[in-house]
């Protein structure tokens, strides 16, 4: 454990960035599983919702902006896919 007082700081604001990036990423899997579990027509109406949570998951740099775009285009590729069967 930290025993400098700037050390135990940085442990703390590491902890808490841990769980609010751990919440960040818990919405985005709730979100496109939200979408894949969705009936065909009502996936459509979801995507730009997951699409928003995910883009801004990125933009706080918690995952990778072309991890954002891979799972935003596999989700897109799906539903436009689902509906066109």
């Amino acid at each position: 454990m930290a025993n400098h007082k700037s050390a135990l700081k940085r442990a703390r604001q590491s902890e808490v960035r841990r769980l609010r990036n751990k919440a960040y990423k818990t919405r985005v899997r709730g979100a496109v599983k939200a979408v894949r579990a969705a009936e065909p027509g009502k996936a459509a109406e979801q995507l730009p919702g997951a699409v928003a949570i995910i883009q801004k998951t990125a933009s706080k740099g918690v995952i990778h902006p072309n991890q954002a775009a891979r799972k935003v285009s596999r989700l897109a590729r799906l539903v436009n896919r689902v509906q066109a069967s």
